[in-house]
């Protein structure tokens, strides 16, 4: 597997964070673009999959499969650069402002709905052959879902945007430890295995990840979903991606940098005399 050990990948972490703030807005929109369309084709493979198999399990361990093939293009995740891109910051690397870190996390945001949105349009079309007919079980169950992850939150009040901020910081969780898989090892496979076990974990928990969202929830709206655009922002977008934000950053990103990159002094240790 050629596994690298974390003072190495955690040092890596840190290189790609900065050079993610410094990749020309071009390219930035076009990562996020990419990796929010592959992410809601894996999405919808894997509800598809849920729906045919009657296995909620199997769509699980195969969701990441979507994941896997981003990542391992190069694309970018807003709940990826959400982890890496604070550590140059917290690393004083030169030229990283909060300003440019804000200025990603746009960008990044832009691309990845763009994506997500146009899988999602492209995907109701051909479920419903242009419109004709209804979405069948795949659409239907996507506008419950959109439902029943905004208004069925809204029922709850605070304590239900509460829920949605926990689970989209115990999504981050393990999506940041998927994408800090993709630079543990050397090798496809090595990677492929350490990003497909938290990337399966939080697909089966039904925890919440923002650009997922972004397709499931203009998809399901497409499908008669009875939610409104100011449900979804409100009651899902906004409290999941601050979850995302909180969750990847505190869970992954600083553990590992503090104990891996800013290690405390070792103890010393005091002998007794006889």
């Amino acid at each position: 597997m050629s596994y690298l050990v974390p003072s190495e990948f955690v040092s890596k972490m840190v290189d790609a964070g900065e050079s993610k703030l410094f990749m020309s807005t071009r390219d930035t929109l076009i990562r996020a673009f990419m990796a929010g369309a592959i992410l809601a084709l894996a999405a919808v493979f894997a509800i598809t999959v849920t729906i045919q198999t009657g296995s909620a399990l199997l769509g699980a361990v195969l969701f990441p499969v979507g994941f896997i093939m981003l990542y391992l293009m190069g694309f970018d995740l807003l709940t990826g650069v959400f982890m890496l891109t604070p550590l140059a910051l917290l690393d004083r690397r030169p030229g990283v402002t909060p300003g440019a870190i804000l200025r990603n996390w746009g960008w990044v945001f832009l691309g990845n709905f763009a994506g997500a949105l146009t899988v999602a349009v492209m995907m109701a079309f051909v479920f419903t052959y242009g419109f004709s007919i209804d979405g069948g079980e795949v659409g239907e169950k996507i506008s419950h879902i959109g439902e029943s992850r905004t208004l069925g939150y809204a029922e709850y009040g605070a304590a239900g945007w509460a829920t949605i901020f926990l689970r989209g910081m115990l999504c981050n969780w393990m999506v940041s430890m998927g994408v800090v898989g993709a630079m543990i090892s050397t090798t496809v496979g090595g990677k492929a295995i350490a990003m497909w076990m938290p990337i399966m974990l939080f697909f089966y928990m039904g925890f919440e990840h923002s650009v997922v969202n972004m397709f499931l929830f203009p998809f399901g709206m497409i499908m008669g979903g009875d939610f409104s655009v100011m449900d979804y922002m409100i009651w899902n977008e906004i409290p999941t991606a601050l979850g995302n934000l909180v969750g990847g950053l505190a869970f992954t990103g600083l553990t590992l940098y503090t104990t891996h990159i800013k290690t405390a002094p070792k103890r010393v240790q005091l002998r007794q005399t006889v």
